[in-house]
Formats: C-alpha cells, structure tokens, sequence
C-alpha cells in the first residue's frame, strides 16, 4: 500500500522520500483506518487533492478523507489508541467468496468460552505471549481497552482497541479464543500466558484475511482545527 500511495503522490509533484503511516498491516491484513501523513505543495482544496490522489490509485487503494495535519504531526508516534476488527463465520464447507475476507472456522465455538477469554485479555499486561515488538528488546506491555464478540448468525466479529499492539499480536488473540471456544484450549492456559508471558508462546495465528485496521485515535491536540471542525459537521 505505501509503495502505491507514494507512486501516486509523485503523480502530483510530491518530492518527499517516504510517507508517514500510523503503523504497519501483516501481508494480507486489511486497513479501513489507515492514517498516513505527507508534505505536498497544493493550491486547490484538500477536496480537490483527496479526488486528484484517487485518480492516480489503483481500485483496491483509496484515500476516504483528507485534512491538513498541525507541523510536526506524526501518525504512528502521536497515536492513543488502535482498533482492530477480526471476522470469522462458523462453517464445515468452503466458501471461497467469504473466506477472501473472514476465517472460515470449523467446529463450531462456544463463544461464552470466547468472551470470558477476552476479558482475561483486557487491562495492562505483557502480552509476549502473543506477538513481538516492533524493535528487539523494547516493551511488550500493551494496555488493552476493549475486547469483545459480536455474533450474527454463524458469523462473528472480534473488535479490540488496545494503546499499541505488537506484530501478530490481534491475530494470536483470535486463534486463542477459538481454540479456547473449541474446547482445544483451556482459560488457565491463557492466564498462564500472562502470567508468565517470557516462558511461553501461543504458536498459533489466524490467518490475515479476516484482519482490518479500523481506526487510529488521536489526542484533540494533535488535530488542526480544520480536522475538529469537518469531524463535527459529519457528526450532524
């Protein structure tokens, strides 16, 4: 995605090296709340620069809001906050077409087995366990704000917000609380990876496709006024 984004910015006479994001998605993994930051010369409205920059995207990249950020505005380091959606559906056949976007899961999950497993993973904890940091040596203790289950029919959408994750991390996540619905993994076990995150690894991943990034948070201090005051008007 970045190497898109910046072959189109250059379309537009951007001079810049390398665009600023506010984190990077696993291959295969999907983004509906990407932020990504760039200087760029432009006489016309930010409107006018969101259309030009899809112009130039291909179909399956698209730029769905433009504002102009305060000096100095970093999306990754400035970020509070991230949000996570996984999908998955309960189904014993194939389905090629859903599965482009969501784990099919087979057997079926007791999901009250699911979300008890969410809440152990709610709060600050090392979280080792279940992924690595982006640089070698620095913390793993992430604060997880929220994670729950959200069930409709046989399909289900595991949505957590946490201060930062680690890589693999949402994904180690969701396959714990399967194996843990499925009856293949015990809720003991999982506390025991928190409780001792150092000695122990979960080994098993979800795969990517049911990943989406769905929102970056900011403090209101790092957003312009022109931000605040769009952000209000769609709100009405």
């Amino acid at each position: 995605m970045q190497e898109v984004v910046e072959e189109a910015l250059k379309q537009l006479g951007w001079q810049g090296r390398r665009i600023q994001a506010a984190g990077r998605t696993d291959t295969g993994v999907h983004a509906s709340g990407q932020v990504i930051a760039f200087d760029l010369e432009w006489k016309h409205s930010t409107e006018k620069l969101r259309q030009a920059l899809n112009a130039h995207l291909p179909a399956d990249v698209a730029a769905r809001v433009l504002r102009p950020a305060l000096p100095g505005f970093n999306p990754r380091r400035d970020a509070v906050a991230r949000t996570y959606r996984y999908s998955l559906f309960i189904a014993e056949s194939r389905d090629p077409l859903r599965e482009r976007y969501a784990w099919r899961v087979w057997p079926a999950v007791d999901f009250d087995q699911a979300r008890k497993a969410a809440h152990l993973l709610t709060g600050q904890h090392d979280f080792a366990a279940f992924g690595s940091p982006p640089k070698v040596g620095s913390s793993t203790v992430r604060m997880v704000r929220q994670a729950s289950w959200e069930l409709k029919d046989m399909t289900a959408l595991f949505e957590v917000t946490a201060n930062a994750f680690l890589y693999h991390m949402v994904r180690h996540m969701v396959a714990a609380q399967v194996a843990v619905g499925q009856g293949a993994l015990s809720l003991e076990q999982i506390q025991n990876w928190l409780d001792h995150p150092k000695a122990s690894n979960t080994q098993v991943l979800a795969p990517p496709q049911g990943l989406v990034l769905t929102e970056v948070q900011y403090p209101l201090s790092k957003l312009s006024e022109e931000y605040l005051e769009n952000e209000a008007t769609n709100r009405k």
